[in-house]
């Protein structure tokens, strides 16, 4: 046999037992569309329309009322006003309390809308851009060791946008604004909020200090308005943030693409079930809880939304992706918790062939503050001894069903 011939035999039967393996489609359970053959997402999954109520809600102190960007970082939550405050704000995640301002010398606050971090610095971006013709953009960056000894030092990274040419002042019809932001490895992310179009587009530039132009990387059409923003490098999730042109807030998922092509994956919208609530910033402490914050806004006399910061818990749509054990569909009747509220004792009622049952007692920032085991029907559990607010008891062998209680 000619070399040449039983060497392209071999090369044919090779590709095609690759072909034959590795097979592209929609790999996500979730999807209306998913493919179990499939093998390789390439991004074509599509949703059933999708909601979520927040599980908690805590008001935010009045000095915060407009709060833009959040992060957690040390244990608290981060956030900082879009105005002229030039202070970011550590607060408890107990109570959303202010624990401590940390005023930022040296630098100004035109538009603060976002905050992001790295191992080493936190990022504030001065993006916003309602009108459209702003040639200051930039994002501050100080070490994060800096910031909590009250010596930052700023440095910034100054970015004018690859495709804009026009900077005609043009109020909310433009497509330059940009409230999001996230930090990979060597460079900046930007998603633009976009008046006109009702999408965003993708920007990155470098994160170390100089004068740069923003390249336009990719779009898509989110139909709202982008606020805010969260990675899990290590899981590839983005969690976006955003809100109607009516005021209807939703997140939008993004998870399972390549590298920083950050639509090459599934693209999820969820609405958040909070009317007329300017949704704006986003952070995570664990991957399925996530907290967004709302900046005050009021239409008088029917309208009056004060600033808060809400908790959702995504493991419904993200829960199969991050392998999580499946609960059991009856999971929610199974413990009956009273009373809510409750100041030294709450009873927790549930079957016989349930127990025992361990469970663990987590607190808004998913730290566990309390374990035990139910070994009766009725079985009791002292909270007296626990900061008042609001809590999570997990219970069961897989514990991903979690019962709010509520410490007076």
């Amino acid at each position: 046999m000619n070399i040449r011939f039983f060497i392209s035999i071999v090369v044919f039967i090779l590709l095609a037992s690759r072909s034959e393996a590795q097979k592209y489609g929609c790999t996500d359970l979730l999807a209306i569309n998913y493919d179990q053959s499939a093998t390789i997402n390439d991004g074509s999954c599509r949703y059933s329309p999708a909601n979520i109520e927040p599980l908690a809600s805590l008001n935010l102190d009045g000095i915060l009322s407009e709060t833009s960007g959040l992060i957690f970082w040390e244990n608290q939550f981060w956030t900082q006003n879009d105005n002229t405050d030039t202070n970011i704000y550590a607060l408890d995640t107990l109570y959303g309390k202010i624990v401590q301002p940390y005023p930022l010398s040296g630098i100004t606050n035109t538009d603060w809308e976002e905050l992001s971090q790295d191992d080493d610095y936190i990022y504030i971006g001065d993006i916003g851009n309602n009108s459209g013709n702003r040639d200051d953009l930039k994002i501050y960056r100080a070490g994060k060791n800096s910031i909590l000894n009250n010596s930052a030092v700023f440095d910034s990274v100054c970015f004018t946008y690859s495709d804009q040419i026009d900077f005609t002042p043009n109020a909310y019809n433009n497509d330059y604004d940009c409230e999001a932001f996230i930090v990979s490895k060597d460079s900046i992310y930007l998603f633009t909020k976009q008046w006109v179009s009702n999408g965003t587009s993708v920007y990155s530039l470098p994160k170390t200090p100089g004068n740069y132009v923003a390249k336009r990387r990719s779009f898509f059409n989110v139909n709202g308005l982008i606020t805010g923003s969260v990675y899990l490098e290590e899981k590839r999730i983005i969690v976006l943030s955003g809100y109607s042109e009516r005021l209807k807030p939703f997140i939008f998922l993004l998870y399972d693409f390549n590298g920083s092509d950050f639509f090459s994956g599934n693209k999820r919208k969820i609405d958040v079930l909070l009317p007329y609530h300017q949704i704006e910033g986003i952070t995570t402490t664990n991957g399925i809880k996530y907290f967004i914050t709302n900046e005050y806004f009021s239409m008088t006399p029917f309208i009056k939304t004060t600033q808060k910061i809400h908790l959702l818990d995504l493991s419904p749509f993200l829960g199969d992706y991050l392998n999580l054990p499946v609960p059991h569909p009856d999971a929610e009747n199974n413990f009956i918790i009273s009373p809510v509220p409750a100041r030294e004792f709450v009873t927790i009622k549930s079957l016989t062939d349930l127990l025992p049952a361990d469970y663990i007692l987590i607190n808004l920032s998913g730290q566990i503050v309390k374990t035990g085991t139910l070994n009766s029907e009725n079985s009791t559990v002292n909270i007296s001894g626990l900061n008042s607010g609001i809590y999570f008891i997990r219970i069961g062998e897989e514990r991903q069903h979690s019962y709010k209680i509520i410490k007076q």
